[in-house]
């Protein structure tokens, strides 16, 4: 929890301090490439921490992504102008490459299955206490001390985060010799920094149709086709192809796909919706979206007691019909409606993303013995990454296309309000979608387990 604290917090904290930052440092039109290039490094540094971690363990792997945080975070905190803020970003980026995923692999790995569940209720609760805490905290240091401080507040966190685990967790790992995927792992990270790249700045820094947007996907694509064929006949492969053949795999990844599409269409949108379109102020709209990463962890303690009366299938199917009314309950929101009102809805998701996510996470670090299950759990989480700028392309463009007409920009409330509702549109097909995947998951608890 503490090491997870990290990277919630993080994503959150800056939001709220962008204005000061460039205030004091300029390049306004940089500043969106310091959620970019963090969300870029941390993406495709997941399925290579993963396979390191079954290789040689997940307590070196998680000390070093501390680490990286830690050396970002001062670096963040002593930057001089934007370009260098963006660089050392990247560097927090690859260092929660490594946190996030092996502190929920290190779950799967000392806790029975009957107390997994709860035990990720506990890691999600840190990101909804995160998404109050953060933008609270990010406001405070940038308007009353410094908004270096956003950064600094992580220095006594790292160094506690990892004390904890050095002194708390041990693990038995196999001492055997390895041989190191090099081609696999180059392939993968510039085919996947590519890909994502051209989602995440598609449409915005080029047209979706230039030469340099074409350059970039058509590289990045004959990269990722390259890395298959290398996986094919590596002896230890970075990403094993097996992976992409069980069913319970497949449709776990496909469901974090769906999750991070919808997480994104969520968190980008309801905030502009709330200040734009009903008026209330940054913080007011904060606490509106708060609500969803509320219900996740309650729904995601309860996720466990679901599922072993259930089965995973099941669960997962329950989950992803709450979502699909809560977004559905969204397709009423209009000029009129009660900020109470997007909070219950927002809640009502997230009851629905806790039983969903949870669930068919747990049934892929199952299926799969110690030395696979970091490789398992990385996929997971990169598909929810890959989600979110999927996510970030497919909901950007909807709401251009309604909100520019003749080479303009309409940022009236009615202009933001018919483009909410495309987006929530979006969402809502997307949350169907994640109910179908979810019905790839094994009927019975039984076939998934080993």
């Amino acid at each position: 929890m503490l090491a997870t604290s990290l990277v919630a917090l993080d994503s959150t904290i800056i939001a709220t301090a962008v204005p000061s930052v460039v205030k004091s440092l300029g390049g306004f039109s940089e500043f969106p490439w310091l959620f970019s290039i963090y969300l870029l490094a941390q993406a495709v540094s997941v399925p290579v921490y993963a396979k390191v971690a079954d290789m040689f363990g997940r307590k070196p792997v998680i000390l070093l992504g501390i680490g990286l945080f830690l050396v970002g975070s001062i670096l963040c905190g002593f930057a001089w102008s934007m370009p260098a803020l963006i660089a050392f970003r990247a560097v927090q980026g690859l260092g929660a490459g490594a946190v996030q995923p092996m502190s929920i692999t290190i779950v799967g790995d000392i806790y029975s299955l009957e107390e997994r569940a709860r035990v990720q209720g506990y890691l999600a609760s840190v990101w909804g206490i995160s998404s109050v805490v953060g933008p609270t905290l990010g406001g405070v240091f940038s308007e009353w001390i410094s908004w270096r401080w956003i950064f600094f507040v992580n220095i006594p966190m790292c160094f506690l985060a990892g004390w904890m685990l050095i002194r708390k967790f041990h693990e038995k790992v196999n001492r055997t010799p390895h041989r190191i995927d090099y081609l696999g792992a180059t392939l993968l990270t510039l085919g996947c920094s590519l890909v994502i790249l051209g989602l995440l700045e598609g449409g915005g820094a080029w047209s979706w149709t230039s030469p340099v947007s074409l350059l970039i996907f058509g590289v990045g694509l004959l990269s990722l086709v390259a890395f298959v064929f290398a996986e094919r006949s590596a002896a230890e492969p970075v990403l094993p192809l097996w992976i992409f053949r069980r069913r319970v795999l497949v449709g776990g990844s496909a469901v974090s796909l769906m999750v991070g599409a919808v997480l994104l269409g969520l968190t980008s949108y309801v905030p502009t919706y709330v200040q734009v379109v009903l008026g209330a102020g940054p913080l007011v709209a904060g606490f509106a979206l708060a609500t969803l990463t509320l219900g996740w962890p309650i729904a995601a303690a309860l996720a466990g007691r679901v599922y072993l009366r259930i089965g995973f299938r099941s669960t997962a199917l329950l989950g992803g019909a709450v979502v699909v009314i809560g977004t559905s309950l969204m397709l009423s929101l209009g000029r009129d409606s009660s900020i109470v009102a997007v909070g219950i809805y927002c809640f009502i998701v997230g009851i629905g993303m806790g039983l969903v996510a949870s669930p068919t996470l747990i049934a892929a670090q199952s299926s799969v013995g110690w030395s696979d299950r970091g490789v398992v759990t990385g996929t997971n989480m990169f598909s929810r990454s890959i989600g979110s700028a999927v996510g970030v392309a497919l909901f950007g463009a909807i709401a251009n296309a309604v909100l520019t007409s003749g080479g303009r920009v309409d940022e009236s409330p009615t202009a933001v309000n018919i483009a909410s509702h495309h987006v929530f549109i979006a969402v809502v097909v997307i949350s169907v979608v994640m109910v179908a995947s979810a019905g790839m998951l094994p009927r019975r608890r039984d076939q998934v387990v080993v």
